[in-house]
């Protein structure tokens, strides 16, 4: 039976119950509260009435805590705890008066400890779970915004409140709690994860188990990232999996729509150093598939994701320089490449080139697009770098990139660009000889490779092939050192790409789109005049 309630009193002209002992009082303040001016006019006694219901509920949760025996008796203090979060939860919704007010009577505080006594309790009931959710909830709701209430949250609820809840079987549980944290965080209290990880730790696991809630990727993204201290006291510490959790959320960052800030760009050189030694150190992981091609190698996917990570930096240009300097990077990359590329031709494994054609996104290994991406990474550290450029010569990456240049489903060498495809070979072709004219060559039908010193040199009848590609229909055409006999009237390098754009003389647009395709058994042997009056207009970025 509900307790008596004392004749009603107004709030905000509607009637409420004045002493709010009861669960249909509580369920009817709750309920007032969804409207923003009965929030703004309530009366501070409202809240004290509210948190003694609280507190006398929770002597109820202390002692089942003790005497697991007393657990059944708790349905009736859980009704009235649930219900009281609720009101106080529904009073903080955009009202900073509340929150303060709230506050002030120390209410953070006795929610923090009840959530934890919670966790204590360890069984299964409905009610109890409702409860839990929403005691998170108004610690959510009253930090929101408001500065000094995250304050308090924090003196409360760091670090054990995290460490209960982020890794709680609960799915909506962790979500809240993710919610509080990325609330409460600030560059300041980032410095305590530091000296907590597992906290940091529980967030990338959270995320991993549940990447469809947005609040440990933004805990992540938004915090995490942003602190280098951080992630690199935390990577050593991550297991393999939660590193690629890591590493994907950072590709995101990379890749998404909004731009770098320059404070993002010093925050990433920070990270750049992190990955790029990672990367040196641990490359060779990948080589353990050859033996194991079956295994889901969890140590060779971080490895693989490293190298994901490289590639979209060097995209920036702002990154792009450091990682170009970066002692050992370029050696590594191609000391990898020509052992996967000669494995992969010796014996027939994850390695070797598959002339066989999948459905689009059809993916059968971890490994596949690995090759294609060392080439990408080669040719954006060649960009405008003489130094690395003369290093894939003396390291002889000349032979050995042409050499992987064959049609090979698992590794695409084809950026599907707007509005016609470009061929990566040929991207990295442009970076490799921008400005560097002793590094240009030829590629006879004998698989000789030739440098030539001049563009003027690079005159071969070698027999090659271009791509015709019109609309929907592809063919082969083979050309004996010429152009195919087509109405041509202009020929220009189209950007980002090394295809030739020909144009017709009657509508001067283009008609076709030649793409160029190498391999080790023959080259462009006639575009040697396009190389010569557009060279300067070689050089791309992989994006």
């Amino acid at each position: 039976m509900a307790a008596p309630r004392m004749p009603p009193s107004r709030l905000s002209g509607i009637m409420v119950p004045a002493p709010i002992q009861d669960l249909e009082a509580l369920r009817a303040l709750t309920a007032l509260f969804k409207e923003q001016r009965n929030r703004e006019t309530a009366p501070r006694t409202i809240f004290q009435r509210v948190l003694d219901i609280l507190k006398k509920s929770t002597h109820a949760v202390e002692l089942a805590c003790r005497d697991s025996s007393q657990v059944e008796h708790l349905a009736s203090s859980l009704q009235l705890i649930t219900e009281c979060f609720r009101c106080l939860r529904n009073a903080c919704i955009e009202c900073s008066v509340n929150q303060n007010s709230i506050r002030n009577l120390d209410t953070i505080g006795v929610a923090v400890d009840l959530v934890l006594l919670f966790r204590e309790l360890r069984v299964e009931q409905d009610s109890l779970l409702t409860a839990f959710r929403c005691g998170l909830q108004f610690l959510g709701n009253i930090a929101s915004r408001n500065e000094d209430s995250q304050a308090i949250v924090w003196v409360h609820a760091f670090p054990e409140l995290f460490m209960s809840c982020l890794n709680h079987p609960d799915k909506k549980i962790v979500a809240y709690c993710s919610m509080i944290l990325f609330t409460s965080l600030n560059p300041e209290r980032m410095k305590d994860l530091e000296e907590n990880l597992n906290i940091a730790i529980n967030v990338i696991e959270a995320h991993q188990k549940h990447p469809e809630s947005e609040w440990p990727f933004l805990i992540i993204a938004d915090h995490f990232l942003k602190s280098p201290e951080l992630v690199e006291a935390m990577y050593s510490k991550l297991s393999d999996q939660e590193r690629v959790t890591l590493l994907d959320i950072m590709i995101a960052r990379l890749v998404g729509d909004e731009q770098l800030t320059k404070d993002d760009i010093s925050i990433f050189l920070r990270h750049a150093e992190l990955i790029a030694n990672s990367f040196v150190d641990q490359c060779r992981n990948v080589l353990k598939l050859i033996s194991e091609p079956h295994t889901e190698d969890k140590e060779a996917l971080a490895t693989i994701r490293l190298l994901d990570v490289l590639c979209e930096m060097t995209s920036h240009t702002e990154l792009l320089g450091y990682l170009q300097v970066f002692p050992g990077l370029m050696e590594r990359v191609i000391d990898v490449l020509r052992v996967i590329h000669v494995v992969g031709k010796d014996t027939t494994n994850i390695f070797s080139p598959s002339d066989s054609l999948k459905a689009e996104g059809d993916i059968e290994h971890m490994t596949e697009g690995f090759k294609s991406h060392l080439i990408r990474l080669i040719g954006n550290l060649c960009y405008k770098n003489k130094e690395n450029q003369d290093k894939v010569n003396e390291l002889d990456g000349i032979p050995l990139i042409l050499d992987s240049s064959n049609i090979d489903d698992n590794n695409p060498c084809i950026l599907d660009y707007d509005p016609q495809p470009a061929n990566l070979i040929s991207s990295w072709l442009k970076n490799f000889c921008l400005y560097i004219h002793r590094n240009l060559f030829i590629l006879s039908a004998d698989g000789h490779v030739g440098r030539s010193h001049s563009l003027t040199m690079m005159s071969s009848t070698t027999d090659f092939y271009i791509q015709l590609n019109k609309i929907s229909k592809t063919k082969m055409v083979p050309c004996n050192g010429r152009l195919p006999s087509l109405p041509l009237k202009s020929c220009s390098l189209i950007p980002r790409s090394l295809s030739i754009k020909i144009t017709t003389p009657a509508t001067r647009k283009p008609s076709v789109i030649c793409m160029l395709h190498l391999s080790p058994h023959c080259f462009i042997n006639p575009v040697s005049q396009v190389l010569s009056s557009h060279l300067s207009s070689l050089a791309v970025l992989w994006p």
